[in-house]
């Protein structure tokens, strides 16, 4: 992990406002899904982008049973045998 050197204080309801330099760097607007890791001792913040809930790939996913799926996978899927 690369050290900014910006130190933020936390209000009173548990808040950090993100630098602008930091949130221009990774394209995050107002609004925007953020995740929140816990990385050993490291709080890990990072933009939310919908994956594959098989591979996590995020391109060319498709909707299924409001899962998201990537086309890989789905013809993956689409391939499997049944088993008697």
């Amino acid at each position: 992990m690369k050290s900014t050197g910006i130190i933020r204080r936390m209000d009173e309801l548990g808040r950090v406002v993100i630098p602008i330099e930091i949130r221009n760097q990774f394209n995050i607007v107002e609004k925007d899904p953020i995740e929140i890791y816990v990385d050993g001792s490291s709080i890990v913040l990072k933009k939310f982008e919908p994956n594959c809930i098989f591979c996590g790939n995020t391109k060319n996913l498709l909707t299924y049973n409001n899962k998201l799926i990537c086309e890989n996978c789905s013809k993956k899927i689409g391939s499997l045998k049944k088993n008697n």
